[in-house]
């Protein structure tokens, strides 16, 4: 698949590949993260740093998927450990080593079966609506309990969502827009 996503795998390679060497990507993990959940019905939305690789035509990389869920009960731990991911703690590692968080933070409840799809390979990917994303992204910047580097970029990505998309203001709460507006020029 060519496009942003594939541009941020491009960019995992590189990352990788200057730090220790080696030829490695979140690609084949996403992937098959993507079919387990399919296979096995479950309800997700891909969220994070690859949620903005989709919804953003600047390339961008992350390491890790985050990945939000109704409920913490619908995970399929059993189909993820066949397939090879193994927990980690509250977190889970994906057969690549490949950091894998679920969330089932209510306030993403909503945003879930809002997913949009995506081709991935073979496969469908389900992502965060970049309306969504846009609100997760202005509330995670909000958060004081967030690291500030976290919370600066979290701002600065709603901020670039908007500048691509500025529709999308339209749809921020005042409270939303405030916090926007408060960014220096």
């Amino acid at each position: 698949m060519a496009g942003p996503l594939e541009d941020g795998f491009r960019l995992d390679r590189r990352w990788y590949a200057l730090r220790d060497g080696v030829d490695r990507s979140k690609e084949p993990d996403l992937s098959l993260l993507a079919a387990v959940l399919a296979r096995q019905n479950t309800a997700y939305a891909v969220i994070g740093g690859i949620a903005l690789q989709v919804h953003q035509q600047e390339p961008r990389t992350t390491l890790d998927i985050d990945v939000a869920l109704g409920s913490l009960r619908e995970l399929p731990r059993g189909a993820l450990l066949e397939a090879g991911f193994r927990e980690s703690g509250r977190s889970w590692l994906g057969p690549a080593d490949t950091p894998v968080q679920f969330t089932d933070d209510p306030a993403l409840a909503g945003a879930v079966p809002r997913a949009v799809e995506i081709p991935l390979g073979g496969l469908v990917l389900r992502v965060l609506a970049k309306s969504d994303l846009l609100h997760e992204k202005l509330r995670a910047g909000s958060d004081p309990a967030r690291r500030r580097s976290k919370r600066l970029q979290d701002l600065a990505d709603a901020q670039a969502l908007l500048e691509q998309d500025p529709t999308l203001r339209s749809q921020l709460t005042a409270d939303e827009r405030a916090v926007l507006d408060r960014l220096p020029d």
